[in-house]
C-alpha cells in the first residue's frame, strides 16, 4: 500500500503491530520454558495471555475501521525475536541467573519497540477522530508500559544474583 495519507500510514502502521503480536504469542512460551526464576517464568506467562487480548484489540481496531490485518511481516519484531533466540541459545549451560537477565533484557528491547508503536498509533487514531480505537490502543500501550515494569523489577533481583 501507498503511504498517501495518514490513514494509509496508520493502517499500514497497525498491521505491523498485529503481526509483531503474532510472533510474540509465539516466543513467550519458549521464554517462559527457559526461564528459571519462577517470577519471571510466571511474567511471560501472563504476558503471553495479555498478549493475546492484544491481538484481539487490534482485531477490533481493524474492524472499526472496515480493513483486514492482511500478511504484513513486522521486521523489527522477527529480528528481536531472532535475537532473544541466539540469547536462549548462546546461555545454555551458563549460570541460571545470568540466563534470565538476559531473557529480561532480550523482552524489554521487544517490549519499548511495542510501546513506541502503540504510542505512535495511538496518537494518530486520536489525530484521525478515532477516538475507540485510540482507547484500544491506550489500553495495550499501558500494558506494555506495566509489563516492561514489572521485567525491571523482576531484574532488580536477577542482576543482582547473577553479579554474584
Amino acid at each position: 500500500m501507498k503511504l498517501t495519507t495518514l490513514e494509509n500510514l496508520f493502517v499500514e502502521e497497525l498491521k505491523d503491530l498485529y503481526d509483531g503480536e503474532k510472533q510474540i504469542t509465539k516466543a513467550l512460551p519458549r521464554m517462559a520454558k527457559a526461564a528459571s526464576s519462577r517470577e519471571l517464568t510466571t511474567a511471560f506467562e501472563r504476558h503471553l495471555e495479555q498478549t493475546k487480548e492484544h491481538v484481539e484489540r487490534l482485531e477490533r481496531v481493524f474492524d472499526e475501521l472496515g480493513k483486514s490485518p492482511g500478511r504484513k511481516k513486522c521486521e523489527g519484531i522477527a529480528g528481536l525475536v531472532e535475537e532473544g533466540k541466539e540469547v536462549m541459545k548462546n546461555s545454555v549451560g551458563a549460570d541460571p541467573a545470568v540466563r534470565d537477565a538476559a531473557l529480561i533484557a532480550s523482552a524489554q528491547r521487544i517490549e519499548h519497540y511495542e510501546m513506541a508503536g502503540y504510542g505512535t498509533v495511538r496518537t494518530w487514531a486520536e489525530q484521525l477522530g478515532l477516538s475507540a480505537a485510540a482507547r484500544l490502543l491506550q489500553q495495550t500501550l499501558d500494558e506494555e508500559k506495566t509489563a516492561d515494569k514489572k521485567l525491571s523489577e523482576i531484574a532488580n533481583t536477577v542482576n543482582a544474583d547473577a553479579e554474584n
